[in-house]
């Protein structure tokens, strides 16, 4: 009999622990555990939201180039020679006109004096020839002398004029040798590190040269664009000067603002881009030649467009479309156009209008009617937008082109319920 109410005792447990378990996970209890955990799924839903407003916003063309100087001379002796005097610093910015270095010059001064005494010499032949062309020209007239001498004495006053001149010429040639002593700068630039030491023995067919003179204000950058934007650049720089900015190839901080020079005048078919030159002024020294930068080129300006954040901008299987909010605290899809947009905006080209509120974020769990409430940060998500009034009509912050067909954020397609 006992051992009968020990197995009745283990049956009660077993079943009571069996009730227990099913009441414990059955599926009301789950959702009930996940309402306390995140409340009533049905309720309404937690959004940002932002407002659509009025910009002008500037449109870019973005390539990568790399810096080079304006112009770069290799400073070359002109003669052979001892170098007897430096008188750069490395790294110095020189005018055009200042002495670098000099040579030295005796040998060359020798050369030029003996030919300032040749010159001397004829002229004084010259001068002889000259009287005696005269002397005889008028005796001449009297017949004291025969043609025939006044003739020669007339060709011998030319050849020695002609000599003179033979003598200035080898004058000039000696005088540009010993200025050739002298090296200055061609250019106002920085120059280089020193290749050649004082004291060294220079020739004119060094191929290293002395030093190395870069023009880095202004500095110029060659960049590349896709040819399929070469039409937007050519209108844009018919009409006037494009305004290009240089960026760090790592970040967005720009380094300074210039102006396009020019469009190379063909397509190189390898790699099917154009390359194109802007200048910049380089005060700062911001800009480096070798470095690699990226290029901002403002083709455009849209003018008094629509502007919401591009996380509002979702896509679905009919194009894109926005959240938009209504009176009521629901949500209603919205198709858009989009025009262009980048990771902070998107131009909406029609569907929205200047202070419509779209949802910025929430998105897998919104449907079209769907009950929202808008958190307290949705004037930080405003601000990201635009510092200031959303509903300023200033100029927008500048922002890079990229296609209307593209989006960084991306939901649900308009109805669906997540």
């Amino acid at each position: 009999m006992a051992g009968f109410r020990r197995f009745l005792t283990i049956v009660v447990v077993g079943a009571v622990l069996v009730v227990v378990a099913m009441m414990i996970f059955a599926p009301g209890s789950q959702r009930q555990r996940n309402a306390g955990r995140s409340g009533n799924p049905e309720g309404p839903i937690p959004v940002l939201a932002a407002e659509a407003r009025i910009a002008d916003v500037p449109v870019y063309l973005d390539g990568v180039g790399t810096t080079r100087a304006l112009n770069m001379v290799t400073v070359h002796s002109q003669v052979d020679g001892t170098l007897v005097s430096v008188n750069f610093r490395e790294g110095q910015d020189v005018k055009a006109g200042d002495v670098l270095a000099r040579i030295d010059p005796t040998t060359y001064q020798a050369q030029l004096d003996q030919a300032l005494a040749k010159k001397a010499l004829d002229e004084a032949q010259l001068a002889n020839a000259r009287l005696d062309l005269e002397r005889y020209t008028n005796l001449l007239k009297s017949n004291a002398v025969n043609r025939q001498q006044v003739d020669t004495t007339r060709a011998l006053v030319a050849q020695l004029e002609a000599q003179v001149r033979l003598d200035q010429g080898a004058i000039d040639n000696a005088r540009a040798y010993v200025n050739y002593c002298t090296i200055v700068a061609p250019i106002s630039a920085r120059v280089g590190i020193r290749l050649v030491d004082q004291g060294n023995l220079v020739h004119a067919s060094d191929p290293t040269g002395i030093a190395m003179l870069t023009q880095i204000r202004p500095i110029s950058v060659l960049f590349t664009l896709p040819q399929q934007q070469l039409g937007q650049v050519n209108k844009a720089f018919a009409k006037a000067p494009l305004s290009a900015e240089a960026t760090e190839s790592d970040s967005r901080q720009v380094l300074d603002r210039g102006t396009l020079q020019v469009v190379n005048n063909q397509v190189d078919q390898t790699t099917g881009t154009v390359q194109l030159k802007a200048e910049f002024p380089n005060a700062d020294l911001q800009l480096w030649p070798g470095q690699f930068v990226n290029v901002r080129l403002l083709i455009d300006t849209l003018r008094q467009v629509v502007v919401v954040p591009t996380a509002a901008v979702q896509r679905g299987p009919n194009g894109a479309f926005v959240y938009l909010l209504q009176p009521d605290s629901t949500v209603s899809v919205r198709p858009v156009g989009v025009t262009q947009q980048d990771e902070a905006q998107a131009v909406i080209a029609n569907g929205l209008q200047a202070k419509d509120r779209v949802v910025t974020s929430g998105f897998a769990q919104l449907a079209d009617g769907r009950k929202v409430t808008v958190s307290g940060a949705t004037g930080a998500t405003g601000a990201a937008l635009s510092s200031g009034n959303p509903d300023d009509t200033g100029a927008s912050q500048p922002r890079r082109q990229r296609g209307a067909g593209k989006s960084e954020a991306s939901g649900a397609a308009p109805g669906t319920t997540p």
